[in-house]
């Protein structure tokens, strides 16, 4: 499919370095100065800093924002729905506030850029996503978009905006978690020119295609013009994209800011389990080819396997390639969804069955996310699973098919400065995956997390405080004024 297409060209990419997107770390660490400066004096903050336009108007736009929802009593934007649309538009106008010139692409991402009179043509590219999961928190994705605004808000107010050495150019994203089409980087994936044509023509649950809800919103993108939306790679100077750490080191270790050195890759599976159906009162214990005790067994190995993978791979061939150690301390495994048919209290799930004029195939399926940081590291869990999976259901007498959806590698989005000393910036692998994994096929890319609360993220309860959303806003502000 096109999602694994996209995905396998991801996994053979690394982002590029650079001494100008390396140069975030010491960028931080003036951010944590002043900062501390700052709160130390609560009674006297100085203006330079711009706490109501870095923090109290980022902070009420945010939350603006997450009210912005195609369900009610909690938070859902999918690619192009009309929530998404309304939030793009919301948007749109916060660009223009910052004086940047704004427009829609053929994918439905948002742009909004400045061309300072005097500049070159190699643009910063600045970006993250304004689609969510359902039930989502409203940082995820957000928090990038609106502190870059913010930023570029205070440049321009302040009269420096149109005096940048470059272009800098805002993108928010259409798709990034993939919820819709089950796709994910669609928006960057096609600024970078690595989304397959085929992508056009991928179904959402209700038959529409992704060229379909396009046309539906007046935006004609078809196989023919949809590598017009790819951008040069000698028009662009970098990427940055700001985005919440979704995880819980920043606050253990009391900072809000960390630079991000790598995003783990990430593959998701689909196992399926066929059995023998049967009547739940009348099937003997010892008679049964059970799906959903299999699926069960299988699930709690794939637990054991990514809770001690030493205990399972340390004495693998492939081992010598890459660290048991660092695998352990990257790898997270996740079952997120399981499905039976025909799903009765009363039936042993197991067989293909007439019902009507259709046939429904009665079996147990789940999903499984796999990450980590290392490439053969990760492909070792999936080999030893594998061999489980036919162990556990050769000996239950079920069959079992594995289905990979979805497949891309580690990228290292960026290194630490040779032979500097950068303090007390922590630098953080990523176990999500983020734009920049796709951007990083165009440009060389960097990446700033932000603290959040318990490390709670794809949630309701995702929060991150107000003076965390000020050092994101100062950081890019003072990034782009010490590069640009």
């Amino acid at each position: 499919m096109a999602s694994q297409a996209l995905n396998n060209k991801l996994s053979n990419k690394l982002s590029k370095s650079s001494p100008f997107l390396l140069s975030l770390l010491p960028i931080v660490t003036i951010v944590f100065l002043l900062l501390s400066q700052q709160l130390s004096a609560a009674n006297s903050l100085k203006n330079d800093l711009f706490p109501e336009i870095l923090r109290d108007e980022a902070a009420a736009r945010l939350y603006e924002l997450g009210k912005v929802s195609d369900a009610h009593g909690y938070l859902e934007r999918t690619f192009m729905s009309p929530a998404s649309i309304r939030a793009g538009n919301l948007i749109r106008t916060w660009m223009e506030d910052a004086g940047l010139t704004t427009w829609v692409d053929g994918l439905g991402n948002v742009h909004g850029r400045i061309q300072p009179p005097d500049a070159d043509n190699k643009a910063l590219l600045i970006g993250s996503h304004l689609d969510t999961v359902v039930d989502a928190g409203m940082f995820d994705g957000a928090l990038g978009i609106i502190s870059a605004i913010s930023a570029l808000k205070v440049l321009n107010i302040t009269g420096r905006l149109r005096h940048l050495r470059h272009p800098v150019e805002v993108i928010a994203f259409s798709d990034e978690e993939g919820v819709r089409f089950q796709s994910t980087f669609l928006g960057s994936a096609a600024i970078a020119g690595v989304l397959p044509f085929s992508t056009l023509q991928i179904p959402d649950k209700s038959g529409l295609t992704v060229q379909d809800v396009l046309k539906e919103n007046l935006i004609d993108t078809t196989e023919e013009n949809l590598s017009q939306l790819k951008y040069e790679p000698e028009s662009v100077l970098g990427y940055v994209e700001v985005h919440i750490e979704q995880g819980p080191v920043l606050e253990s270790i009391g900072l809000p800011l960390a630079v991000v050195k790598g995003i783990a890759g990430q593959t998701r599976l689909k196992l399926t389990v066929r059995g023998s159906q049967g009547h739940a009162g009348t099937v003997p214990m010892s008679m049964r080819q059970d799906p959903m005790v299999a699926a069960a067994e299988l699930i709690v190995s794939l637990e054991s396997l990514c809770k001690r993978p030493q205990d399972f791979i340390s004495s693998n061939g492939q081992c010598n390639a890459f660290s048991v150690e660092s695998l352990s301390g990257s790898l997270v495994c996740t079952v997120g969804e399981i499905s039976t048919w025909p799903s009765a209290s009363n039936v042993i799930p197991g067989q293909a069955i007439s019902m009507g004029p259709d046939w429904f195939e009665a079996e147990v399926s789940f999903t499984i996310d796999i990450r980590a940081i290392d490439d053969m590291g990760r492909e070792a869990i999936l080999y030893e699973l594998s061999n489980q999976m036919h162990t556990i259901c050769d000996r239950r007498s079920v069959s079992c098919f594995m289905e990979r959806k979805l497949k891309s590698a580690a990228y290292a989005a960026l290194k630490r400065m040779a032979g500097e000393d950068i303090g007390d910036v922590p630098v953080l692998m990523s176990g999500a995956g983020h734009d920049a994994m796709a951007m990083s096929h165009l440009t060389k890319v960097g990446m700033l997390f932000v603290r959040c609360r318990g490390g709670i993220s794809h949630s309701p309860e995702e929060h991150v405080l107000e003076d965390d959303i000020w050092a994101a806003g100062l950081a890019i502000q003072a990034f782009m004024e010490a590069n640009l």
